[in-house]
């Protein structure tokens, strides 16, 4: 049986830190992550002047999360592909076809969120 360290705060003190750093990278590189990010904050501006209820906001809460949290993860699949095959490489190439739709399918998701959810207020 593999042996687990004991909790510790300064053991999550230090993941904590890698979690930050791991955004703050995806955050420089992720042109994309800008894009949706400015995407949100366009999300949240027409939520103010629409004065969402709040389970409402919890819905597009969750649907910018949705869509971040996929982008970031797509980075991470493009950094080790990346890292372990810089060439090109067929499967390569799939692999980071596949992370990227999966954000795309968050996205769709996102907009049905946004589409559900705003449509009240708007009609």
């Amino acid at each position: 049986m593999i042996e687990r360290p004991n909790f510790s705060i300064a053991g999550r003190t230090k993941a904590f830190g890698y979690a930050w750093r791991g955004l703050v990278y995806a955050i420089k590189i992720g042109h994309a992550f800008w894009l949706q990010t400015l995407i949100a904050a366009v999300v949240i501006a027409v939520g103010l002047y629409l004065h969402l209820s709040l389970s409402d906001w919890r819905w597009i809460a969750l649907a910018i999360a949705l869509v971040l949290t996929t982008e970031i993860m797509n980075t991470a699949v493009e950094t080790v592909c990346d890292a372990l095959h810089p060439d090109h490489h067929p499967l390569i190439g799939l692999a980071k076809d596949v992370a990227a739709g999966a954000v795309l399918m968050s996205g769709f998701g996102a907009i049905a969120i946004g589409l559900l959810t705003l449509w009240p207020y708007v009609f």
